[in-house]
């Protein structure tokens, strides 16, 4: 059985680093995989021609039975033959039609967004690993555009005052943004809809920010979910008075299968102090802030407002290593013996599209 992967230009990250090309090769899978596919990740083509893997002249290998990729932007088609599984972030939600007519070309589509949460598939998991990376990442890009230090100084010239961020939403992304931030020294406050996280949030050494609700905010899977109206209206009170006094704001939120919600107004972003940066996590489906753009910094007359959508990928070494061997661990289950078998829950819930 032949596995291979596809790289997309915009992409910097790969679905098969060396290290798992070995390990699929142990499994006996012939592994071919593109010219320079790790290049942008900091792999080289030796690397995988050392452990037995071939490298194919073209961008992907027709002739392959399974698929690896980070997350095809399908503005081009994709060579791949009929019965075949294309396995990756394949972002259902928003490329539903495309997705739809791959099916009908008679191509069996895994979507990684849509492992479950359940303990058995915690070594799959593509999303959470990926959005400690960006957590990460979203603080440093922060720091570039934030003209001030973080730490709190005290010089004999005078004190300098610790630097205020605010995260919004304690997810992976969030957590690791709360971790980053508080090692370089920030006052740091957290929001999220779920007071189950109020506890997590404390333990690293940040405050929660809480709106009073009778009903808490998460799904039986974990996820946050939508709240109403009434307590969307106290939510946007509360931020509005916490947003106005923050240096850095941080937003993290999403639901699954539906747009970002929005939290932060362009009347919030006004109240902020001259100075101040915004960094969007959630641009690609819709956006966070009302003035945020997707992989694009805006600038109004006192914030700075960050929307870059490929914040893993801007750490591509560490978060393909973390992403590669998330997928070896779905592969793995997906394929005994030399046969596919995707009767399995979890890859038939990635199916479900």
């Amino acid at each position: 059985m032949r596995i291979s992967a596809i790289i997309d230009e915009k992409e910097k990250r790969i679905a098969i680093t060396p290290e798992t090309a070995k390990k699929y090769i142990n499994l006996g899978f012939e592994v071919v995989v593109p010219q320079n596919i790790g290049a942008s990740a900091g792999f080289c083509d030796d690397e995988y021609l050392a452990i037995g893997a071939s490298i194919g002249k073209e961008k992907s290998v027709p002739e392959a039975d399974l698929y690896l990729c980070v997350k095809p932007s399908f503005e081009k088609e994709l060579k791949i033959k009929s019965g075949s599984y294309l396995i990756a972030l394949l972002s259902s939600f928003q490329n539903k039609k495309v997705l739809e007519q791959m099916k009908k070309n008679g191509i069996n589509l895994c979507a990684l967004e849509k492992i479950p949460r359940i303990t058995r598939a915690q070594s799959m998991d593509v999303l959470s690993s990926q959005a400690s990376i960006a957590g990460y990442r979203a603080v440093l890009e922060a720091l570039i555009e934030y003209r001030r230090v973080v730490p709190l100084m005290m010089t004999a010239a005078g004190t300098v005052r610790p630097a205020k961020v605010l995260i919004l939403g304690a997810g992976v992304a969030g957590l690791q943004a709360v971790a980053t931030a508080k090692r370089l020294g920030a006052v740091v406050s957290v929001f999220d809809v779920r007071s189950v996280v109020k506890e997590q949030v404390e333990s690293l050494g940040a405050t929660f920010v809480k709106v009073e609700n009778t009903n808490d905010g998460e799904t039986s899977g974990g996820y946050a979910k939508e709240m109403d109206d009434d307590y969307k209206k106290r939510q946007a009170e509360k931020l509005s008075q916490a947003i106005s006094k923050m240096d850095i704001v941080i937003t993290t939120a999403q639901i699954p299968g539906k747009p970002a919600p929005r939290l932060v107004t362009k009347e919030m972003v006004r109240s902020m102090p001259a100075g101040a940066v915004i960094v969007d996590m959630s641009t690609e489906i819709g956006g966070n802030c009302e003035l945020s753009e997707k992989d694009k910094i805006v600038r109004t007359e006192k914030v700075v407002i960050i929307g870059y959508a490929d914040l893993a990928a801007r750490v591509a070494h560490d978060s393909s290593q973390l992403f590669a061997r998330n997928m070896f661990n779905f592969v793995s289950l997906m394929v005994k013996d030399g046969k596919i078998n995707d009767s399995d829950e979890i890859i038939q819930a990635t199916m479900e599209i």
